[in-house]
């Protein structure tokens, strides 16, 4: 498609871009450079992103050249990645405006979208440790931005002890699992004769070791306490964390899948998972701040893309990292418009038609039943299929089943059917896209998928259960632990920012041309 331009030139013009990206972005930080160049570095860091997706699309096969790994994975990341952070520095441009860290801020964007797309690039696990220590460290400095914020202070402390705690645990697993098999190289190490040489013992440690690396930046319980205390960092701040960082936890499984599959402590992923994702639901229903919502949110979703490594859906976990990403870093792009006018709130009175109601069930049966026999069943499928099924149910009862009078039954349906269509399109898009660079993993005995979905579907009964009885002591209980559980430590909040002064604070003279 491309002629000569093969896949290791792409791969060597891609280095150029983000090595001038980044040159770009300290280029910023001398302050004879007028302000005004930062529209020609949003020109240069779009260029690292657009290559990316052409190597993406135009590129076939695998390669390792030197320490790096060139394969369709490692170009979506990388296109993932770079696009997540093109568009927060140019939402940033006047968002920022007038910050007196606003250069720094640029060069340090910059600094972690460079490290985190070479990250996954790397089959060298030596130069994987150092852009993930990069990406870590330069998210810390970027939560603590306003070092004359105490609360900003308190917050980048408590993710840089987490971070180091999570970096040190991976170098300790790296470190074992290398001098166990004597490979440094990705490709070496996790071929079938470099794992004969692991004794069983030694397999699942490693790979407890990586969970609780994976499942610190991923915002688990119990080490979710950053990502709470980092929404006092500006709002553009907490949408690149989904580039790669919040949700790197399943890229980095995905890359270790051979020395994972088929190990006990995926069964320790999944218990740990699951409770995540009914604690993240839990803060998201209970917290009333906008971004602690959201945070909450990403919690439980995090958990759910853990959940899809645990069962050997690794393929299903970055899409899930991909799609959630964009999303999430949409939603706190435009976290100012959550603030609703004061004004009458219109509420439906339509009642929901019983029928319909009926009708969208038994589709949403049908549909979990016909993807759960078409993919020929495993854990993994049996819980998609649940999944998908109720999805079908609760969008058509919304849209159909909700809908006034006939008209709008047939837009809510053809909403659902375009919807749908979508959906299976950008579904079968990356799995053929991922199918040779990500196999299907081993996947735990069905009957975890059962133990699964039960404690799952008790969570949500015991939840529902206490909102409808609101004056006992369960409820009250659950809220009041949610609550403290999702709340600011003390030195977390600040009710007075004295910082924001003309003179210490955030009000320097910048200005557009």
């Amino acid at each position: 498609m491309f002629g000569s331009f093969n896949l290791v030139n792409m791969h060597e013009a891609f280095y150029i871009l983000l090595a001038l990206s980044l040159l770009s972005g300290f280029v910023f930080l001398h302050p004879k450079v007028p302000i005004s160049y930062i529209r020609i570095h949003i020109g240069i860091i779009s260029l690292p992103p657009i290559m990316a997706i052409i190597a993406l699309i135009g590129s076939n096969g695998n390669a390792i050249v030197g320490p790096w790994r060139i394969d369709a994975l490692s170009w979506l990341l990388a296109a993932f990645v770079m696009t997540v952070g093109l568009i927060v520095q140019r939402f940033s441009v006047r968002y920022l405006l007038g910050d007196r860290s606003y250069r720094k801020y640029f060069a340090l964007l910059t600094l972690i979208t460079v490290a985190n797309s070479l990250a996954w690039f790397s089959d060298d696990l030596r130069l994987l440790l150092i852009f993930w220590g990069v990406t870590l460290l330069g998210l810390t400095l970027l939560i603590g931005l306003r070092k004359e914020w105490q609360v900003a202070r308190n917050a980048a402390k408590i993710s840089g002890q987490q971070f180091l705690c999570s970096w040190l645990i991976l170098l300790v697993a790296i470190i074992w699992v290398s001098q166990s098999t004597g490979h440094w190289n990705l490709s070496l190490l996790l071929t079938e004769d470099s794992m004969k040489q692991l004794d069983s013992w030694e397999k699942t440690c490693i790979n407890l070791l990586l969970i609780v690396a994976v499942v610190i930046p991923a915002a688990q319980w119990p080490f979710q306490r950053w990502l709470l205390d980092s929404v006092v960092a500006p709002t553009p701040i907490s949408a690149v964390m989904h580039a790669g960082i919040v949700n790197g936890g399943g890229m980095i499984l995905s890359r270790f899948a051979p020395l994972f599959n088929g190990d006990p402590a995926q069964i320790i992923l999944l218990i740990f998972a699951s409770i995540s994702v009914l604690i993240g639901t839990g803060m998201m229903l209970v917290q009333v701040d906008y971004k602690r919502q959201l945070v909450g949110s990403t919690i439980a979703q995090m958990a759910f893309m853990l959940i899809q490594c645990a069962l050997g859906a690794y393929w299903a976990a970055i899409i899930h990292a991909i799609l959630h990403g964009l999303f999430k870093a949409t939603l706190f792009l435009q976290a100012g418009s959550a603030i609703q006018q004061n004004g009458p709130v219109s509420r439906s009175s339509q009642s929901t038609s019983l029928l319909w109601t009926i009708t969208g069930g038994a589709l949403g049966v049908f549909v979990g039943t016909c993807f759960w026999l078409t993919s020929h069943g495993g854990t993994y499928q049996l819980i998609s299929s649940v999944i998908i099924g109720w999805s079908v149910f609760y969008a058509w009862k919304k849209l159909v089943a909700s809908g006034f009078g006939q008209i709008g039954r047939i837009v809510g349906f053809s909403m659902l059917l375009v919807v749908g269509v979508v959906f299976v399109l950008v579904h079968f898009a990356f799995v053929n896209l991922l199918d040779e660079t990500i196999q299907m993993g081993s996947q735990p005995p069905l009957i975890l998928a059962v133990v699964l979905l039960v404690i799952l579907l008790a969570g949500s009964v015991i939840g529902m259960w206490s909102v409808r009885h609101r004056s006992t002591k369960v409820y009250a209980f659950i809220y009041l632990w949610l609550v403290k559980l999702s709340e600011p430590r003390h030195d977390s909040i600040d009710s007075h920012p004295t910082y924001l002064t003309l003179k210490g604070g955030m009000y320097d003279e910048y200005h557009i041309s």
